[in-house]
């Protein structure tokens, strides 16, 4: 009996051997069909899912997505290397803290003629202000922080920053939440540069964001578009890209996109991390995604204005008047505008510090 058992024992060790070696063979497999992925890191609802079919039907590469909601929130995972991107889509700033912290590696431009070619000299010169040689970025979406507002709560014309501190809208106020882009409009006010290391004046910018808190409904992301929408909210402060949504969705509602005081013109650019795997994958995509007819596809579907010099002749019929000039506002609502800069280790701890001390408050 005993010598029965052993035996079969043993016959079940053979079998889990042989099924150990089997998966080793699938796992060999799958790592020699690797070259033909690509692992993309970006922000959410960043990319028109017909756009990634179409450039897996036309390359025969396979795009492995992972979202993230903030820049803040991406650049631990990459630092800490605890996953192994070969492309991201950080902003200005976070892309000049990458380059500081040596994560990211030199495009090659030869392999990115459509980049060459489309993406305006305006934004190319701009991304200097994070990209300084324009080696490692290529622009993919920018816009501008502005107001947006509901006609039938608002009855006052809106131009300034100053009114998210007005007491007549007590809890109808929504707020980005996030230290640079909180910080960006008392800043502003006060005739600050938004990349100011002034202590005192950002200390001076915090105690304006505590005596707004108890007039703001919420600190948001994504759920600020919602509650505009709806009408939950009178005013909210929000990107340039998600307005022309929002005024599709509600036909009381208004977009100021470039306050008297100034704003934040901001880029979000496609990078490609120092320890990617999939480089060439990631060359082909970027200069892919620079192509007009899918640059074109992608802004219809995101609604962010576009770099890209070829879009505008593609969608501008179908466009209404109102809707262009948010997406492809002239030039003097741009120009001039400031772009964040990393600060360093230390203010960014500061602004951390200090946006903490506004929600805890």
């Amino acid at each position: 009996m005993k010598k029965r058992i052993r035996c079969i024992l043993m016959a079940l060790l053979l079998m889990a051997l042989c099924l150990s070696i089997t998966g080793c063979d699938m796992l060999s497999e799958k790592d020699d069909d690797s070259e033909d992925v690509l692992y993309v890191y970006s922000w959410g609802d960043y990319l028109d899912p017909e756009v990634l079919e179409e450039f897996e039907e036309e390359t025969g590469i396979h795009v492995v997505l992972d979202e993230y909601d903030t820049n803040e929130s991406m650049y631990p995972r990459v630092a800490e290397g605890a996953e192994s991107y070969d492309i991201l889509c950080p902003s200005d700033y976070m892309i000049q803290k990458l380059i500081q912290n040596d994560l990211l590696q030199p495009l090659d431009f030869n392999q990115l003629p459509n980049a060459k070619a489309y993406i305006g000299q305006d934004f190319v010169q701009q991304s200097r202000a994070f990209d300084p040689e324009n080696r490692y970025s290529v622009p993919y979406c920018w816009g501008l922080v502005g107001i947006m507002y509901n006609t039938k709560l608002v009855d006052e014309p809106v131009d300034s920053w100053s009114i998210l501190w007005n007491e007549k809208y007590r809890g109808e106020i929504l707020m980005q939440d996030s230290a640079r882009d909180a910080f960006m409009i008392p800043l502003r006010l006060m005739g600050c540069s938004m990349n100011t290391t002034d202590v005192q004046q950002l200390e001076a910018a915090r105690d304006m964001l505590i005596r707004q808190k108890p007039l703001v409904q919420a600190y948001g992301v994504d759920d600020i578009r919602d509650k505009l929408s709806s009408g939950e909210a009178a005013l909210g402060v929000i990107f340039s890209g998600e307005a022309i949504k929002l005024l599709k969705s509600n036909p009381d509602l208004r977009y100021v996109q470039a306050p008297k005081e100034g704003t934040n013109a901001w880029i979000d650019s496609w990078v490609i991390p120092k320890n990617a795997r999939h480089v060439e994958n990631a060359h082909k995509f970027i200069d892919f995604l620079c192509r007009p007819d899918v640059a074109a596809k992608n802004f219809e579907s995101l609604g962010y204005p576009t770099p890209n010099t070829g879009v505008r002749d593609l969608v501008e019929d179908d466009m209404d008047e109102e809707y262009l000039d948010i997406a492809f506002p002239p030039a003097k609502d741009y120009q001039g505008q400031g772009t964040y800069s990393y600060l360093g280790k230390q203010l960014d701890k500061l602004y951390t510090s200090l946006w903490l001390q506004v929600k805890v408050e």
